[in-house]
């Protein structure tokens, strides 16, 4: 039995906000999925991952929580980075990225966390992407 619903994987919400990030900070900035191997010599760094919550929201769209670690040398530059980073996402909302068009963004919050074993500051900025699956053109 087929169902009349189409089957349509989503895109990887993590690689869609790296592209954002990588191509609208310094260059300076490290930007990834994780946190560099020597964190203290490639700061400022910049890690996204998926966090809990969020849902797929019908057959073609899902709301992914991205939980993005902001670290820096101080904690003015990790506060005025993470409200860099959170600007940028915001501003892709309606925009079109490779393998995914984004529907909707929103900062869900921002934490004061500094790393325990590093004692590094850093912020956890939670930001949610409505995003669904775009075909790249031939």
């Amino acid at each position: 039995m087929s169902s009349p619903l189409p089957v349509v994987p989503m895109p990887d919400a993590e690689q869609v906000a790296v592209g954002i990030l990588a191509a609208a900070l310094d260059p300076g900035v490290t930007v990834g999925t994780e946190w560099p191997a020597k964190l203290a010599q490639s700061l400022p760094a910049v890690a996204v991952s998926l966090g809990g919550g969020g849902s797929r929201q019908a057959a073609v769209t899902a709301d992914r929580t991205l939980d993005i670690d902001v670290l820096a040398e101080t904690k003015g530059e990790a506060r005025d980075l993470a409200a860099l980073v959170s600007a940028h996402l915001i501003a892709a909302q309606g925009t079109v990225q490779p393998g995914a068009q984004i529907y909707g963004v929103q900062e869900v919050s921002l934490i004061w966390l500094p790393d325990p074993v590093t004692d590094l500051p850093r912020y956890v900025l939670v930001m949610s992407l409505v995003v669904r699956p775009r075909r790249s053109s031939p």
